[in-house]
C-alpha cells in the first residue's frame, strides 16, 4: 500500500491513526528485513558522528544573513530525507555509516562538456563560500544555516549549457544497498528536482558541500546538494549523483507524488496556504511554537522576484 506524505508532516498528523500504524508497521517490517537480508542493524541516534574540517581556505560570503544562526545539533538531528527514514531523526540514525567516498558525479543533456568527475575533481576548480541562509520548510518550521559550497552559476558556465537547455535537473543516488529505504515503495526513487535555468543561475543558488566549515554530514545530503533558499526545504535535493540540461520542465518527485499540493517551483509565498495547513508563520527552531512570520520568498524577494514577473504564483506554487 503506498500512502502518500506531504516532505515535511509527520505521518501521524495529516493520515488517520489506523493508516498511520499500518505504515509504521511496514516501514518497520521494511527494515528488519533489510537486517536480514544482510544489511546489518540500524545504529541508534545516540551514536557520535565523526566531523571533519573541509580542507582549502573557505570566503565568507556577502550573500549571508546576520540572523542567529542555529546550533550544529539542530541543523543535524532533525531532518527530512526520506532514502534513510520518514521521521525527522531517522536520517542522523540511519545514514550514520552511509559511504560518500569515493563519489561520481555525472553531467549530461544539452551541455556542451559533458563528463564524469570524481566529486574531489568537480570541486577543484572552485573557491569554497560560507553562505549563512534562512531555510523554511513547507511544514512551517525554519532554520538559519551556515553552509559551505559553490555557486551553482560557476558550475553551469564551466560546463557550457547549449542553448537549447532550458532547465537543470538534479538526481539523487539510487542505490538500494547504501539508501536502504529505497527499498521501502514511499517515493518514485530516485529522487529528482528541477529549476528553471535563470533559477540554477541566480547568485544565490549553490552546490553544499559543508556545514560550519565541516564536511557535509550524510543526514544533511552528503557529500553534495542543492540549496535555493527562496524555495521551501524540498527542493534541496540531496546526495546527488546527476545534474541533467534539458530543454522541458522535469517532474520533480513531490510533484509527481501529490501534483495537488507540490508544484515546480516551490517559491515560500506566506499568502497560498497549504491546502492543509497556513503558512502566513512558521516555527524557528528550536522554538515550539510558529511565532515567527513568513517572509514572501523566504526574505529574499529583493533579490529574487524579478525572475518571477508577471507569473501567477498561486498557479505557479
Amino acid at each position: 500500500m503506498l500512502i502518500r506524505k506531504a516532505p515535511d508532516v509527520r505521518s501521524s498528523e495529516i493520515t488517520p491513526k489506523d493508516v498511520y500504524l499500518r505504515r509504521r508497521e511496514f516501514l518497520q517490517a521494511s527494515a528488519a528485513a533489510m537486517v536480514a537480508a544482510g544489511f546489518g542493524a540500524l545504529p541508534g541516534v545516540s551514536e557520535a558522528q565523526a566531523r571533519v574540517k573541509l580542507k582549502g581556505p573557505i570566503k565568507k560570503s556577502s550573500f549571508s544573513t546576520t540572523e542567529k544562526v542555529n546550533l550544529y545539533e539542530h541543523v543535524t538531528s532533525y531532518n527530512n530525507f526520506y532514502e534513510f527514514g520518514t521521521d525527522k531523526t531517522d536520517p542522523k540514525a540511519n545514514a550514520r555509516n552511509f559511504k560518500t567516498t569515493p563519489w561520481t558525479l555525472e553531467v549530461e543533456g544539452m551541455v556542451a562538456k559533458p563528463a564524469k568527475y570524481q566529486l574531489e575533481d568537480f570541486i577543484k576548480p572552485f573557491a569554497l563560500e560560507e553562505r549563512i541562509y534562512r531555510m523554511r520548510c513547507v511544514e512551517a518550521w525554519s532554520m538559519v544555516i551556515p553552509w559551505v559550497g559553490i555557486p551553482l552559476k560557476d558550475v553551469i558556465d564551466k560546463v557550457q549549457p547549449t542553448g537549447s537547455a532550458k532547465f537543470v535537473e538534479f538526481i539523487t543516488l539510487h542505490d538500494t544497498a547504501r539508501m536502504p529505504y529505497q527499498k521501502a515503495d514511499i517515493l518514485d526513487w530516485p529522487y529528482v528536482e528541477g529549476l528553471r535555468l535563470d533559477e540554477a543561475r541566480h547568485p544565490l543558488s549553490i552546490l553544499a558541500v559543508g556545514i560550519y566549515d565541516e564536511v557535509l554530514p550524510p543526514q544533511n545530503g552528503a557529500p553534495i546538494r542543492l540549496v535555493v533558499p527562496w524555495k521551501y526545504g524540498f527542493k534541496g535535493g540531496k546526495s546527488i549523483a546527476k545534474i541533467r540540461f534539458v530543454d522541458k520542465q522535469p517532474r520533480n518527485t513531490w510533484q509527481v507524488m501529490q501534483a495537488s499540493e507540490y508544484g515546480f517551483y516551490a517559491n515560500v509565498n506566506p499568502q497560498v496556504d497549504h491546502p492543509r495547513w497556513s503558512q502566513a508563520r512558521e516555527r524557528r527552531l528550536p522554538d515550539l511554537l510558529a511565532t515567527t512570520r513568513t517572509q514572501m520568498f523566504n526574505g529574499y524577494a529583493d533579490q529574487v522576484a524579478s525572475l518571477y514577473s508577471g507569473m501567477d504564483l498561486r498557479k505557479n506554487y
